[in-house]
């Protein structure tokens, strides 16, 4: 299992996206301050602040999130672990994005204080 991880809780809300494969992605994408995009031959999907987002689009609304504080090293095993199995314990969905450097942890609004409570009693710190 990793170490104990040091979290840091993220201002605003975040929004799932389903665009079509073959969509573009918009341009102000670019220009927020988080965002997350993956193409598949079945989807384009965008994760982004959720005041930005097209009535058009199929969305799930209303993700906070959590970015794992420091470099991750790809090496390491039991990071995702570490958060996702005490979650799932306690019923708490979540929406994960890895990006080269860390992870970041997204949870439903409704659960985000349960989450850093579940989080904080398995040892994890949170950067006040």
């Amino acid at each position: 299992m990793a170490k104990k991880l040091l979290l840091s809780a993220l201002p605003g809300r975040l929004a799932i996206c389903r665009l079509g494969p073959d969509e573009r992605v918009p341009g102000w994408v670019f220009s927020t301050p988080f965002c997350s995009i993956t193409r598949t031959n079945e989807e384009l999907s965008l994760i982004v602040p959720e005041e930005r987002v097209s009535p058009s689009w199929k969305v799930d609304k209303g993700w906070c999130y959590f970015k794992v504080l420091g470099r991750v090293d790809l090496s390491l095993t039991g990071v995702l672990a570490s958060l996702s199995v005490p979650l799932a314990q306690a019923r708490v969905s979540i929406f994960v994005i890895s990006t080269h450097d860390t992870d970041y942890l997204l949870v439903r609004g409704r659960d985000f204080d349960r989450a850093r409570e579940v989080l904080a009693e398995h040892g994890h710190r949170f950067n006040p």
